[in-house]
């Protein structure tokens, strides 16, 4: 198929849809961290707003596809989720789903699309940031799945978990209630293993 020019493209709107689903989804993790830290789950808290940078970082980049059109305007149309829930389980595991989606449906066929019109920087981007749409999915599953087993701040057998606020470690098999060093609440601890920078 022959080059499609960018200003008649199908790639143009799904750069713009996939731009909207990124600052949406930037919004809608970081009302979920909000509504985790209410929750005194710091840690969940923490994934959310992690999570969140990164989408406004995949936003900004297909945002960069569409400069050539800088000083026009573009109407699309799209589907986006509503997830306003109160309990942080829901909201990891609706996070989860939209993640996965991204990743299966929505980027692939963009991706096709813009390979097809002669787009090959945006059909990159789109397999590049679906792969890590997998990772975010990935992310919000684990912590969904030790949130509902009751294993945020437990383990079977002792564990070292880190204090997100002052990087005391713990090791047991069940974290204090306050942290013994800054006593901030259990909510801030996480399993070394998944602590971010070690």
């Amino acid at each position: 198929m022959a080059a499609v020019d960018f200003k008649n493209s199908e790639t143009r709107k799904n750069l713009m849809k996939a731009f909207a689903g990124e600052s949406q989804a930037r919004n809608r993790y970081t009302i979920a961290a909000g509504k985790a830290k209410g929750l005194k789950l710091q840690v969940i808290e923490q994934v959310f707003r992690f999570t969140a940078d990164q989408e406004k970082e995949h936003a900004e980049i297909f945002y960069q596809h569409l400069k050539e059109l800088t000083g026009e305007n573009l109407e699309i149309t799209g589907t986006y989720p509503i997830e306003v829930y109160d309990d942080a389980l829901s909201l990891l595991k609706a996070a989860r789903h939209d993640e996965y989606e991204e990743y299966e449906n929505v980027y692939p066929s963009f991706a096709e699309t813009a390979e097809k019109e002669g787009f090959p920087a945006a059909a990159a981007s789109f397999r590049m940031i679906a792969q890590i749409e997998k990772v975010h999915g990935d992310r919000f599953a684990r912590f969904a799945e030790l949130l509902e087993k009751g294993q945020l701040f437990e383990a079977r057998l002792e564990t070292s978990f880190m204090c997100l606020n002052c990087g005391y470690i713990y090791t047991g098999t069940k974290v204090p209630e306050l942290c013994p060093v800054c006593s901030h609440d259990k909510g801030y601890f996480i399993q070394v293993e998944m602590a971010p920078f070690l």
